[in-house]
């Protein structure tokens, strides 16, 4: 693709070592993968920042590793839009003889190249031009300024012939498009073909009106470069391959049937992979992690300077839920966000993977899931064990782990919505759809309004908010199960009673309510994961 889309926090090698786990299966053995990553390293020059992270190398280095990462399995043929975007002159020029050197070696490159220097055109050989959807020149790159002086257009000696047959095809130089159509229809530039079957690279041309596409061979010396130990050397035809020539068995020799296009390894191989790749470059994304981790211990220990030491005083049974209710917000939106910000950067890279048959949507999709909880596991409970402690919540063991539990399905089910809607959205989008999808289920949560009280008409909507099940299941975690009473330091309390309390919010004090509470939070959870899978799956769909 024109744009570079690496993983980051991956080293070259490590990027690397990846594709060739996903791409080569088990015919060789790690040992085997590691010299060809070498062989594919050494060719391409990325040995000197094979340890550097993909977001630090350079832009000629990006381009050169996303070729790599494809060219681990020697594919037949290979497709580059624009590779030469965003390179300065001398990268360019080492960027096609590149090409032309994979070309060399057996491959058919084809490519679109921008407005390309009068050095690189040189390069090409076979040129195939494009405009308006018609072919005005077809044959070699050197027939292009005799077949169009024959036309009645002189390029002129100083200028380049790409930019002159681009200019031509604008109709800069007068209407003679449909003129140079019927010659290439007439066969005019046949006595310009020449047949140079050394080479199979393709390139094209392209500006915003005309296009033109232009197959390369090559002049570079042919390489040969060492097979690795215990695979056997390739066939003729491809002996002077330039890189991974271990590799060159490619489907020509396969029967009809199996040049079908499938995964090298199985789901399970591919899902295991991918969830140490996800997990690593999670750890290594010390920013984020330590955002959150920052974020967490700061608004425990803020929980702890207001709501200190209330959890067992009846005067201040309100302020007590409205400390559980923040807690609630802050577990739904800490999840919610940044997998929100995330997955969508993440997405660029899964498209390329995924449309080049590095793996499955089962696998990246399992993998993404089973990848985040742990992370988000850790942070919640070490953050509930904070709260529950500093306000003097009961201290039962039963009673920490049912909002433990509470806690964590919360978490899971926000981090699951964050990823519906990463899914669906660009950044722009998830981050206003996120926070505005959760105001009414916020709002019909029972804190802010007593659910008894509700319209008749709009009683069953409270049965949509995920977060009405977590307040209900935090609290009869702390206040239902014939909790004895609370302290009362004043006169009166009220809500010395904890069951008053729970039935002035209409919840019953009943351990099947909180079952049944733990039962459609987990129920969500399931069916925003399997929404988010099919969603992922449409947007492939668009992007083939």
């Amino acid at each position: 693709m024109q744009d570079d889309c690496l993983t980051p926090n991956l080293t070259v090698k490590e990027a690397l070592m990846v594709s060739a786990n996903l791409k080569l299966g088990k015919d060789l053995t790690k040992a085997q993968k590691k010299v060809v990553i070498e062989e594919v390293m050494e060719v391409l020059g990325l040995i000197d920042c094979k340890n550097t992270l993909t977001c630090s190398i350079s832009g000629g280095q990006r381009k050169r590793l996303s070729i790599a990462l494809e060219l681990v399995n020697n594919p037949p043929v290979m497709f580059f839009d624009e590779p030469t975007s965003g390179l300065d002159s001398s990268s360019c020029f080492q960027c096609i003889s590149l090409l032309k050197s994979l070309a060399r070696g057996g491959r058919t490159v084809i490519c679109t190249i921008h407005q390309p220097s009068a050095r690189i055109f040189e390069m090409f050989d076979y040129l195939y031009m494009l405009t308006e959807g018609q072919c005005i020149y077809k044959g070699i790159v050197m027939g292009l300024v005799p077949f169009l002086s024959s036309e009645g257009l002189t390029c002129p000696s100083y200028h380049n012939p790409a930019d002159y047959v681009m200019e031509v095809a604008c109709g800069e130089h007068g209407d003679f498009l449909q003129k140079l159509v019927v010659a290439v229809n007439t066969g005019k530039c046949d006595s310009y073909e020449q047949k140079t079957p050394e080479a199979n690279i393709v390139a094209t041309i392209t500006n915003d009106i005309a296009k033109e596409t232009t197959p390369l061979k090559s002049s570079i010396p042919k390489q040969t470069l060492p097979l690795p130990n215990g695979i056997n050397k390739p066939n003729s035809i491809n002996a002077n391959a330039t890189c991974t020539t271990a590799l060159l068995n490619s489907s020509e020799n396969l029967p009809q049937s199996d040049k079908a296009a499938r995964f090298p390894i199985s789901g399970w191989q591919q899902f295991w992979i991918l969830l140490k790749r996800t997990a690593f470059t999670t750890l290594r994304d010390q920013q984020l992690t330590r955002m959150r981790l920052v974020a967490h211990f700061a608004i425990c220990c803020l929980l702890g300077l207001i709501y200190y030491d209330i959890g067992n005083d009846a005067s201040k049974v309100m302020s007590n839920a409205g400390c559980l209710f923040f807690t609630i917000m802050f577990v739904t939106f800490s999840a919610m966000m940044p997998t929100i910000l995330t997955f969508p950067l993440e997405m660029s890279v899964f498209v390329r993977e995924h449309l080049n048959y590095w793996y499955s949507i089962k696998a990246y999709y399992f993998a993404k899931t089973v990848a985040d909880i742990p992370f988000q596991l850790i942070l919640t409970i070490c953050y509930m064990m904070g709260v529950y402690y500093i306000t003097s919540q009961p201290m039962e063991p039963i009673r920490f782990c049912m909002v433990l539990l509470i806690a964590v399905l919360t978490a899971l089910v926000s981090q699951s919505l964050g990823l519906l809607v990463g899914a669906a959205f660009n950044i722009e989008g998830g981050v206003f759809v996120g926070p505005i999808s959760s105001i009414p289920m916020v709002l019909l949560s029972g804190f802010f309004v007593n659910l008894n009280d509700l319209p008749f008409y709009i009683k069953w909507l409270p049965y949509g908010s995920y977060i009405r099940y977590s307040f209900e299941g935090f609290l009869i975690s702390i206040y239902g199960l014939n909790r004895p009473n609370l302290e009362c330091n004043e006169i009166f309390c009220y809500y010395k009673y904890p069951k008053k309390f729970l039935q002035q919010l209409s919840m019953k004090d009943d351990l099947n309510t909180y079952f049944i509470d733990v039962a459609v939070l987990s129920g969500i959870f399931v069916l925003l994961r399997v929404c988010a899978y099919f969603i992922l799956r449409l947007k492939i769909f668009a992007n083939r």
